[in-house]
C-alpha cells in the first residue's frame, strides 16, 4: 500500500442487513495508520462519514498483480486540508492474498461483440463462457469461420455489483477452438496489451462473481 492508492472498504450496516461498498483513497500513512479521504458510497456516489470505531473490510492491488485483504478499524478522524479518516494498519500476516491475476477464472455469460482486425470475417456478436484477467473463451455461433491465431478486437460490458458498468474495447488472439459434437464450439481468446485500469476492472468483475457464487452456496 502507499500514497495515491485506492482502497474498497466493506461495511455490514445491522439496520438493513446488507454490507455496502466504498471506495476511498490513501492520503496519508504511517507504521500504525493509514489516512483515507472520507469514503464513497459506490452505488450512491455519496460520501460517508463514519464513527470512530466502526470495523471493515478493506481491500487493494498488490504490485504482484494480487488482490489483498484485510479487517480494520476507523480509529480517528483528523482535520486538514482534506479531512481524513484513520484506519489502522493490521500485522502483515493478517493480510490476506485473494487470488493472483494470471490464474483466476469465473464462469459468466457476458455480451460481446467481436471484429476483426484484419478484415478476414464479418462481425458477430456472441456470448462469453468463461473469463480472467488474461483471457476468456467464448462460444462460436454456427457459420462463423473463426481460426487459430486470428487477431481480434472484442467489445463488452462488466455489469459491477455497484450498478456501474466497466465499457471494455481491448485486443485479443485466438489461442485454440474446441469444437465439439454434443455442445457449442467455443474459442479460447488470449487478452492483448491490457491497460492496469482495463485489468483491474476485470479482475474486479471475476472477484464478485467469485464471492456471489460463494454466498449461493452457503444459502
Amino acid at each position: 500500500m502507499k500514497i495515491g492508492e485506492f482502497l474498497t472498504l466493506e461495511v455490514f450496516h445491522t439496520e438493513t442487513n446488507s454490507v455496502q461498498k466504498y471506495r476511498c483513497k490513501i492520503i496519508d500513512m504511517n507504521k500504525e495508520n493509514l489516512y483515507i479521504d472520507y469514503p464513497v458510497n459506490m452505488k450512491t456516489k455519496r460520501t460517508t462519514i463514519f464513527q470512530v470505531g466502526t470495523k471493515l473490510d478493506a481491500e487493494f492491488f498488490g504490485n504482484n498483480q494480487s488482490v489483498y485483504r484485510f479487517k480494520t478499524v476507523i480509529k480517528e478522524r483528523r482535520r486538514g486540508k482534506i479531512p481524513t479518516l484513520a484506519l489502522e494498519i493490521p500485522d502483515e500476516e493478517k493480510i490476506e492474498r485473494i487470488q493472483r491475476r494470471q490464474y483466476v477464472r469465473v464462469d459468466t455469460a457476458i455480451d460481446i461483440a467481436i471484429h476483426s482486425e484484419e478484415n478476414k470475417f464479418t462481425p458477430f456478436t456472441t456470448v462469453s463462457v468463461d473469463l480472467s484477467g488474461g483471457g476468456l473463451s467464448i462460444v462460436v455461433p454456427r457459420g462463423v469461420q473463426l481460426a487459430e491465431n486470428t487477431k481480434i478486437r472484442l467489445y463488452l460490458v462488466l455489469p459491477m455489483q455497484s450498478g456501474d458498468y466497466q465499457y471494455l474495447h481491448i485486443a485479443g488472439e485466438v489461442v485454440r477452438i474446441i469444437e465439439s459434437k454434443n455442445a457449442a464450439t467455443t474459442a479460447s481468446i488470449k487478452l492483448l496489451s491490457l491497460s492496469k485500469l482495463e485489468q483491474q476492472g476485470i479482475i474486479r468483475y471475476c472477484f464478485e462473481k467469485q464471492r456471489e457464487a460463494r454466498q449461493k452456496e452457503l444459502h
